[in-house]
């Protein structure tokens, strides 16, 4: 028996969505399938204390060794994609299939002079249309329920119709509307027929057409003052609607496809395949692997191609394969797919309906894949531990790098340059430390430069948080902020003074606020890491050293190769790809580039909204609208007068004033206007580093 904490998800792993889950046993056999209305809450409750859960329950989840599941967009599908896989697995703890209890079908008998709609289990006949399969049998009676009203298709057996036909009377669906009494003559053989061949059309899919030719009708109705058939009419469509709505995981052309999704990163991509087969979803498959090469989405694409039907048992290849990006070029793809099936294939990018709806479930599929993937890694302690460790060895440290920060500069071709810090503390992403920087040094592009600044910037503030918490050696803190006796704090450079420690230090509260939490800048990292080659970590080295910090380690990643550069080395330490220290390394690395970027295009996008309305204090953002709005644009406000300013609802003649002033004082001789908002462009951005 298996301990089920041993392959517990994490809670935040599993998504709240709709979907369809697999307990898998130590052999990867499927044992139990189960659908849900929230992954979350449903896989929750498997893993509550064994005492509380059924016995059935207790010995399936004893059993299991893995877990696994699949989104979709709704409960509807989730249930098709159950029956799909309980069909295909078998699964020994599904009672339902065990008990050789077939889902059912809505079948019409085309085989019968008066054709019926009924549910149907079992072996399939001939002459009978089948529509399906369901979850459950009352959903195809809600479904039969909605359509009668438009197609008023016997549904009786043989004895109740006989029973009609002999006493005239028909039952209470011929009544109601819901059934055309065949029965009792009201239509014919051929009119019911005709009714039925109309239900079956709709429920392959040929809805679009009916439902327009009834708003036709509707609008006609209405236009000759038919209200009464017009309303029904109306009651009709929503009917059809409805019906719609309850449409399982299925293409409308019943179609055979494949339809592949890939999520990526920088580092790593995750590949998902389903399978549909006659319109209906018949297997998924997929898999994470690692960008070891610059490669686009095209070209995993390909190589998702290549190895799902590149080998001699590998998958049959069906008439559609339908992709998130083609190949480039495409022509040979496609013939290579032609020749493996032995018939033309469509290789193409769904861009609507059915087909594109469908790509989205299997694209969100592919992102949970790769972000499960992904917090599996990070957050197994022992895989955290190893990669710390490894790094340690590599790196020749005395100890792993419990705290490591990670420095990226990034800019638009030298506008706005700004720089990222993130912190990684036992190998997890530790936000709340993150900071970001505005280069102030010097203007134009010179990543060397800007890394030492940010360095420089850093450590003088770590240095002086440090002496004004007054984390000594001693057990007397300093006097008026000298240093004390037996320590070796270097003075602070360029002339800047640090500030003297305002309370003495005691056990426990050194480098914390009131509240108990951490001081900005107040705990050094046993590694510093940054985004670049040997001139980054030389110009990161020099700071420490001119700040007199010897007891930090500094390395360099670079992209290119993912070489790791230590400082006055010639040569790169290569680590091997598939360690876990690297991956961690470059886990660090993405994240600081990634903060880097967003705070880079957020300062750029303020630049290109910013105008001198800004620096006019307590006018929001709604005012300002309203003054754009009513002179038209920031040239014409200026050349108002203040009584026409006070014109503008919410705006008084002292704010009037102020904006005047405001708009005099920033006044340039040619201005440059934003043609997207017609507001003027300031020359730099305000702000300060958080």
């Amino acid at each position: 028996m298996a301990d089920p904490s041993s392959y517990r998800p994490q809670p935040g792993a599993i998504p709240e969505s709709p979907g369809v889950y697999k307990f898998r046993d130590e052999h990867r056999r499927v044992i139990y399938v189960g659908k849900a209305k929230s992954l979350r809450q449903r896989l929750g409750s498997y893993f509550q204390d064994l005492a509380g859960l059924h016995p059935r329950t207790r010995t399936m989840v004893t059993t299991a060794a893995s877990v696994e599941w699949t989104v979709v967009s709704t409960e509807v599908e989730a249930l098709q994609l159950e029956y799909s896989w309980i069909k295909e697995y078998d699964p020994r703890f599904n009672v339902k299939y065990r008990d050789d209890k077939s889902y059912p079908y809505l079948a019409v008998t085309m085989n019968e002079e008066y054709p019926r709609v009924q549910v149907m289990r079992g072996q399939k006949k001939k002459g009978v249309r089948y529509f399906g399969p369901y979850g459950h049998a009352w959903a195809i009676r809600d479904t039969v329920d909605l359509l009668l009203r438009v197609f008023p298709v016997r549904t009786c057996s043989a004895g109740v119709f006989k029973n009609a036909a002999r006493t005239g009377r028909p039952c209470l669906l011929g009544y109601i509307g819901k059934c055309s009494a065949p029965c009792v003559a009201k239509v014919s053989a051929e009119e019911h027929r005709e009714l039925a061949e109309e239900f079956c059309d709709f429920m392959t899919g040929r809805t679009g057409t009916y439902l327009r030719r009834l708003e036709k009708q509707m609008v006609a109705a209405a236009d000759e003052m038919e209200y009464e058939r017009a309303a029904r009419l109306r009651d009709d469509i929503e009917a059809l609607k409805k019906a719609m709505e309850k449409s399982a995981v299925v293409l409308a052309d019943a179609t055979d496809a494949d339809l592949i999704a890939v999520a990526e990163d920088e580092l790593e991509a995750a590949v998902q395949i389903f399978h549909v087969r006659g319109g209906r979803v018949r297997g998924q498959r997929g898999w994470v692997t690692d960008r070891v090469e610059e490669v686009t989405t095209a070209g995993l694409v390909e190589h998702a191609l290549q190895q799902l039907y590149g080998e001699e048992s590998g998958d049959a290849v069906p008439k559609e394969v339908l992709v998130p990006a083609l190949p480039e070029p495409v022509e040979p793809v496609q013939e290579w797919l032609a020749g493996r099936r032995g018939a033309g294939v469509s290789l193409r990018i769904p861009q609507r309906g059915d087909k594109r709806a469908l790509m989205e479930t299997v694209a969100r599929n592919a992102q949970q894949a790769l972000a499960l993937h992904k917090t599996k890694r990070a957050s197994d302690l022992t895989t955290r531990s190893r990669a710390l460790e490894e790094i340690a060895e590599a790196l020749d440290l005395d100890s792993a790098p419990l705290r490591i920060e990670c420095f990226d500069i990034s800019h638009l071709q030298g506008d706005d340059v700004v720089a990222s810090m993130v912190v990684f503390e036992d190998g997890l992403a530790r936000k709340s430390e993150y900071r970001r920087f505005q280069i102030k040094g010097f203007e134009g592009q010179d990543d060397v430069r800007s890394m030492h600044e940010v360095i420089t910037r850093r450590f003088r503030r770590y240095l002086a948080e440090k002496e004004r918490t007054g984390e000594w050696t001693d057990d007397e803190p300093p006097a008026d902020g000298a240093t004390p006796a037996g320590t070796d704090t270097p003075a602070a450079p360029d002339g800047v003074t640090p500030p003297a420690p305002t309370t003495p230090a005691t056990p426990g509260n050194a480098f914390t606020e009131e509240d108990g939490r951490p001081k900005k800048f107040a705990y050094p990292p046993q590694l510093l890491v940054v985004d670049g080659g040997q001139p980054q970590v030389a110009a990161a080295k020099r700071a420490l050293d001119e700040l007199g910090i010897d007891d930090i380690a500094v390395c360099g990643l670079a992209k290119r190769l993912e070489e790791v550069w230590l400082p006055g080395e010639d040569d790169p330490v290569v680590m091997p790809r598939t360690s876990e220290g690297l991956y961690l390394l470059q886990r660090v690395r993405d994240e600081a580039h990634r903060f880097a970027i967003t705070y880079q295009r957020t300062k750029r996008a303020k630049r290109f909204r910013a105008g001198p309305l800004d620096d006019v204090p307590g006018l929001g953002e709604t005012r300002k609208q309203a003054l754009i709005k009513h002179f038209g644009s920031v040239k014409k406000l200026r050349s108002a007068t203040i009584d026409q300013i006070c014109e503008v609802p919410g705006i008084g003649r002292k704010t009037a004033e102020t904006i005047a002033a405001a708009l005099d004082r920033a006044a340039p001789a040619a201005p440059a206007v934003n043609t997207a908002t017609g507001e003027i462009m300031e020359d730099e951005e305000r702000g300060q580093e958080p």
